[in-house]
């Protein structure tokens, strides 16, 4: 069984920043690409930022990049965002998630299991 635990959200001002972590278990991490995504009240999950198995692809949405860096560690089968220049627009509910279907820069479709989610909140 796949288990996810998400970490290291809060609330930042705007212009701040935050480091997410997530460590997964119940599967081989390195057979998987893996991602982040994001979901606010009312609106679909979005694939946010997503990482290939071996670690040197990746996939952002067009409102993260230049500003998230996603990054993995097969050691620790863990797998963290590093988000800075956070706006109020970043603000939702982020979950981690191994990865059904993937493609560099264009495509990340994730498995459909979940772990609890971390809150981040950017607020004045």
């Amino acid at each position: 069984q796949v288990q996810v635990e998400e970490s290291g959200g809060g609330v930042v001002k705007p212009g701040g920043s935050l480091r997410l972590s997530c460590i997964i278990s119940g599967l081989r991490f390195e057979d998987y690409a893996m991602g982040w995504f994001r979901q606010t009240p009312g609106k679909e999950r979005e694939a946010t930022a997503c990482i290939g198995w071996s670690g040197t692809t990746t996939y952002y949405t067009d409102s993260v990049k230049g500003r998230f860096t996603i990054s993995r560690d097969a050691a620790k089968n863990a797998i963290f965002l590093q988000m800075n220049g956070l706006t109020v627009e970043d603000s939702a509910m982020y979950y981690c998630a191994p990865v059904d279907e993937y493609e560099s820069n264009r495509l990340c479709k994730p498995l459909e299991t979940w772990g609890q989610g971390i809150l981040v909140t950017v607020s004045t």
